[in-house]
């Protein structure tokens, strides 16, 4: 009856479309609304991927059963071959009689009220506390490996969410030949999975696999041209003469593996016994990966040093790509962990009873919406004016209090701009808005103007800089040596005070 599953999977794939436009039409105002109606999205999409396949493979007919099939219906009595087909149908379920029957129209039809209550979400169970609905990343597990690293510096949980993606030696990051190690390995194996899953669970109507392609086909081209950070050839990147650049504007030694600020202490360093012997091993190891290398090749195969190197390289690029792609809740991770660094412990529970609880309101509020259609239910009560957070209700009046929220900070350099609290108020001065106004009043040097906001102070503490430095620009020329007989030089103005005095 390949007829009537090709009506069949017709029917689905329009019902499937169908319901794919009902979601879409609708905007949940949860983020876990939201997160679930895109999940059931990209299953539907999964879903009309599959039976398009289907379908396609119906119409090919490679066997010739659907042409049979149609030959057989329009040929001889159209009735007899009716029956037969009945009479299947009637063997069929007389065999299997507590076979279910698949309702379409009912399977695809969004659920609302107590059916959506009654049936759990996707992303109920995809997500951990600390992520709150895809909102947060939750790197706990990665930190606790990354200090059990040996030589790791001890980041603490904030510092290591602003440099997990930063491999440089003198940036958090391990020595080359350090990363080398089992156990490095499976930490940023680790790490990438958790990111790339993270993007997964968040981004569901994405094609993922394609930006990881992407991200893959890039890699090989860096590598193959030999401009992949950090783990560039050692005859191409090392120095035994000087010191490059790092991330930290210092100057790094390549034989020791390390950082210095200083230039002078580095070319003191350069004369030191650890840096011989080190420098010493170094060309040591240039040679043996030289002679590896060259018996690889003539094998017809890489060294084993640098296939590890590349495996290890290939996940520290994808983990900086995954980052810089996600750098939106990277931002919101460390805000919340600042949050919650302020709150006790009775606050955090409480928050956790509040977030268990939003799906039971949320239910509650949809099942008033379909009883009483009026906009009661979307009125918030906030008497005292506070500021909404994440999920549309005002925040708690201690947090209010605590960052002085209720502050007014104006600054007329900004246009008479109202910041409300201190921390937006510091924040703004390395803003474009002030920087503009300043530059707008002819001052070129913005940092030495923090803390001021009027326009007259500005431009009386520009003009006294201006002064100052011309004070200062003194020509070699025009200064005046006077000698003493004791042959003492001093200047002319000098000479004379101490002449009237008698001292000379």
């Amino acid at each position: 009856m390949l007829l009537e599953e090709q009506r069949f999977l017709h029917e689905d794939l329009e019902r499937l479309e169908q319901a794919i436009a009902d979601r879409i039409s609708e905007e949940p105002k949860q983020i876990r609304d939201r997160l679930a109606r895109d999940h059931q999205i990209a299953q539907f999409l999964d879903r009309i991927s599959s039976q398009s396949t289907k379908l396609l493979d119906i119409y090919r007919d490679a066997d010739g059963a659907r042409s049979r099939e149609i030959q057989q219906i329009g040929t001889g009595d159209p009735m007899d071959e009716f029956y037969k087909q009945i009479a299947d149908i009637k063997s069929f379920h007389a065999r299997y009689p507590n076979e279910p029957v698949e309702n379409l129209e009912r399977a695809y039809r969004p659920k609302k009220g107590a059916d959506d209550a009654a049936q759990p979400s996707i992303v109920d169970t995809m997500f951990t506390g600390e992520e709150g609905f895809g909102r947060f990343f939750d790197l706990q597990t990665c930190h606790e490996q990354y200090l059990n690293l040996p030589n790791a510096k001890r980041l603490t949980y904030l510092q290591y969410l602003d440099t997990f993606d930063n491999f440089a030696p003198g940036a958090a990051g391990l020595k080359r030949s350090e990363k080398l190690t089992d156990q490095y390995f499976a930490y940023v194996g680790h790490l990438a999975l958790d990111l790339e899953t993270f993007m997964r669970k968040t981004r569901p109507l994405e094609n993922v696999d394609k930006v990881l392609n992407e991200f893959d086909k890039k890699f090989e081209g860096d590598w193959e041209n030999d401009n992949v950070a950090e783990w560039k050839t050692e005859d191409t990147s090392a120095t035994s003469g000087a010191g490059k650049p790092t991330a930290n504007d210092g100057i790094w030694c390549e034989a020791c593996e390390k950082a210095f600020t200083n230039e002078n202490v580095y070319k003191n360093h350069l004369n030191g016994k650890k840096h011989i012997r080190a420098e010493n091993e170094r060309k040591k190891r240039e040679q043996e990966d030289a002679s590896s290398s060259t018996n690889g090749a003539n094998k017809g195969g890489a060294s084993t040093t640098r296939l590890k190197e590349r495996a290890i390289a290939e996940r520290e690029y994808r983990i900086k790509r995954l980052a810089s792609a996600m750098s939106t809740e990277r931002s919101d991770t460390r805000v919340n962990v600042e949050r919650k660094q302020l709150m006790t412990e009775r606050e955090r529970q409480q928050e956790l009873e509040n977030l268990f609880s939003a799906s039971a309101s949320a239910t509650q509020a949809t099942e008033m919406e379909e009883g009483d259609e009026g906009d009661d239910d979307d009125k918030i009560y906030n008497p005292l004016k506070l500021p909404l957070a994440w999920d549309g209700k005002p925040i708690p009046f201690w947090l209010y209090k605590l960052h002085g929220l209720g502050v007014e900070f104006a600054c007329e350099i900004c246009g008479n701009f109202v910041y409300m609290g201190r921390r937006a108020f510091d924040k703004h001065f390395n803003e474009a808005r002030h920087i503009h106004g300043l530059k707008c009043l002819g001052v070129t040097n913005t940092s030495l103007f923090r803390d001021i906001t009027q326009i007259d102070e500005a431009l009386r503490l520009w003009e006294k800089i201006q002064k100052d430095r011309r004070k200062d620009k003194v020509e070699d020329g025009s200064v005046v040596q006077m000698e003493d007989a004791e042959g003492n030089v001093m200047p002319e103005k000098v000479y004379y005070d101490l002449q009237k005095q008698g001292l000379l």
